[in-house]
C-alpha cells in the first residue's frame, strides 16, 4: 500500500477550517500539520496518509468546498517516509490501495487520445504484424503486440462508461475505432504488395473463432482494468490486448486485400468480439473496484450507461457464442481443399 501526500489550501475561514480538519482527522492519516503562510487569510495542511482512504477525503472535501472559491487540494504519492511506517495489519486496508478516481480519470483520458503519436504506433505495429502473419512469423507477431497501443482507448471507454462521462467515452471508442481503421488500410495496402501464404498458420488462424479466444479476451481485458486501477505495470498487460486485438484487426485487412471475403468476415467477426470481451470485463472490474462518480445523481447516469454498454455487449457476445457453435467456425481453415 503506498502512502500519499494530500495538500489543502483553504481561506482561513473558521468554520470551513475547524471542518476540514474534522475531516482530515476522521480520514485516519498517518501524519498531518497545518504550516503558517504569509498570507494572513489562508491555511495550508500537510496530510500524509495510505493511499486506500485518500478518495474519501477527497470526496468529503469537494462536499464542502465545492461551492465555495479559493481552495485547492493536490495529491503527490510518496516514494518513501521515514522512521519506515509498518504494513496495516487490517487486511481490507491492505487490499484497497488503488488510485483516486481523478488520478485515475487523468491517466486513462491521456492515454486515450488521439494523436499523431498514437497513429504512428498503430501504423508501425500493424505492419510488424502483417509481415508476420504472412511470413508466420510468431516472433514479429509478438513484436506487434508490445508496440500496440490500443489498451489506452479500450480502457478510456470502459472508464467513460462507468462514471458516466461521456466525454471520456466518446474520445475512447473514437480513439479506438481510428486505430482500427488505421490498422485495415495499412493491413489491406499491405497486402496489394505481398503475396498471401495461405500455408500460414499465424495468419489462418485468424480466421478460426474460437471460445478460447473469448477467454484471453475476458482475460486481458479484467486484467488491464486492474492493472489501471491498481497503477501496475501494463507492458504485459498491453501485450494480452494487443493479442486480441491487433492480429486479427491486420488479419481482416490482409483477408480483404487478398480478395477472401469469407475469411475476412471471420476475422471481423473475431475482432469484434474481443472488443465487446474487452469493455465488459474491464466495466465488471471497474464496477468491483468501486470506480463511480461521487454524488448520487452522477452515480446513477453512470449505472445506467454501465448497464448499456455492459447489456450490449453481452448480447452481442451471446449472438457471436452461437455463431461459433452452430456455424463450427472454430474448425481449421484451409485453402488447399
Amino acid at each position: 500500500m503506498g502512502i500519499c501526500r494530500v495538500d489543502i489550501h483553504i481561506p482561513a475561514d473558521g468554520e470551513v477550517y475547524d471542518t476540514v480538519m474534522r475531516i482530515v482527522k476522521a480520514a485516519d492519516p498517518i501524519d498531518y500539520r497545518v504550516l503558517p503562510l504569509e498570507q494572513q487569510d489562508r491555511r495550508l495542511i500537510h496530510v500524509v496518509m495510505r493511499d486506500g482512504p485518500v478518495q474519501a477525503l477527497l470526496d468529503n472535501l469537494q462536499s464542502l468546498l465545492e461551492d465555495r472559491s479559493g481552495w485547492r487540494v493536490t495529491v503527490e504519492e510518496l516514494d518513501l517516509t521515514l522512521p519506515k511506517l509498518p504494513e496495516p495489519k487490517n487486511e481490507k486496508k491492505r487490499a484497497s490501495s488503488q488510485h483516486t478516481r481523478e488520478e485515475l480519470y487523468v491517466q486513462v483520458s491521456s492515454n486515450a487520445k488521439l494523436n499523431w503519436d498514437y497513429v504512428v504506433m498503430v501504423i508501425l505495429s500493424t505492419i510488424v504484424a502483417a509481415v508476420g502473419l504472412v511470413s508466420d512469423g510468431v516472433a514479429a507477431v509478438i513484436g506487434a503486440m508490445v508496440i500496440a497501443p490500443l489498451l489506452g482507448p479500450i480502457m478510456g471507454f470502459a472508464m467513460g462508461a462507468a462514471l458516466g462521462e461521456l466525454a471520456l467515452l466518446r474520445k475512447g471508442i473514437l480513439t479506438l475505432l481510428a486505430g482500427i481503421g488505421v490498422a485495415l488500410v495499412v493491413s489491406f495496402t499491405l497486402a496489394l504488395i505481398m503475396p498471401p501464404n495461405w500455408e500460414s498458420r499465424e495468419l489462418m488462424s485468424r480466421a478460426e473463432v474460437r471460445l478460447d479466444g473469448l477467454a484471453l479476451a475476458m482475460a486481458a481485458g479484467g486484467a488491464a482494468a486492474l492493472s489501471v486501477t491498481r497503477g501496475t505495470a501494463s507492458a504485459l498487460v498491453g501485450v494480452m490486448v494487443a493479442a486480441a486485438l491487433l492480429p486479427p484487426g491486420a488479419a481482416f485487412g490482409l483477408f480483404l486485400g487478398y480478395g477472401e471475403w469469407a475469411l475476412a468476415l471471420r476475422a471481423a467477426l473475431l475482432l469484434c468480439l474481443n472488443v465487446a470481451a474487452l469493455i465488459l470485463s474491464a466495466l465488471i472490474v471497474f464496477r468491483l473496484r468501486k470506480i463511480r462518480p461521487r454524488t448520487w445523481i452522477e452515480q446513477k447516469h453512470a449505472q445506467r450507461a454501465v448497464w448499456l454498454n455492459a447489456g450490449i455487449s453481452a448480447v452481442f457476445l451471446l449472438v457471436a457464442v452461437a455463431l461459433i457453435v452452430m456455424l463450427d467456425l472454430g474448425q481449421t481453415v484451409d485453402l488447399g481443399d
